[in-house]
């Protein structure tokens, strides 16, 4: 029973987990990575097609929010806009950073707990039978530290990939406004000196 309860402390915690590495994963709708290589060389005057086929995907809120925001009127607004959509894009990738590390936590504690009271249980219980409760407690502990391990991974994985989509973001930031500068009246920045 103890082990039963271990399973089910791992199991909401690996859940938990696998939710924070969802949001890691795609805090927007469109791989930024991807946008920036397919408007490279001669499709690099697509960035209207895309930005037309993007407008009617609900899914595609922050893209269409970035797309409105690089068409604002003035420089000073455009600058704020563009910012104010990164930010957020922060604010989605990084929720719930600290989830895994803390599920690691409880689910290895819940282990430790369950296989403590397996072998309090095991004490007080007269019958001699040593190996069942060893075995339980060892069952309680290694389904704590399974969870345990897949949280650890999955903190580490959703670090890598946040850093990875954040850099892609501004790569395709850099190459929309690049794009857009002739044709919306974005003047060019000049370099000082």
């Amino acid at each position: 029973m103890l082990s039963v309860l271990s399973a089910l402390v791992a199991s909401t915690c690996v859940l938990a987990s696998a939710r924070r590495l969802a949001w890691a994963v795609s805090p927007a709708w469109l791989e930024p990575q991807l946008l920036v290589d397919a408007l490279r060389g001669e499709r690099a005057t697509d960035w209207r097609r895309l930005r037309a086929a993007t407008a009617g995907c609900a899914g595609a809120r922050w893209e269409n929010e970035l797309f409105d925001a690089l068409g604002a009127p003035d420089e000073s607004s455009r600058i704020a806009l563009i910012n104010e959509r990164l930010r957020e894009l922060d604010w989605l990738a990084r929720r719930w950073a600290h989830v895994p590390r803390v599920c690691a936590s409880v689910a290895t504690s819940a282990g430790f707990l369950f296989a403590c009271l397996s072998l309090i249980g095991g004490v007080v219980d007269s019958t001699g039978d040593i190996g069942r409760v060893l075995f339980s407690a060892l069952d309680s502990l290694a389904v704590g530290i399974a969870g345990t391990s897949f949280c650890l991974t999955v903190h580490v994985r959703a670090r890598r990939v946040v850093r990875e989509r954040l850099a892609a973001t501004d790569r395709l930031v850099d190459r929309l406004e690049a794009l857009a500068r002739p044709s919306v009246g974005i003047p060019a920045l000049s370099s000082p000196g």
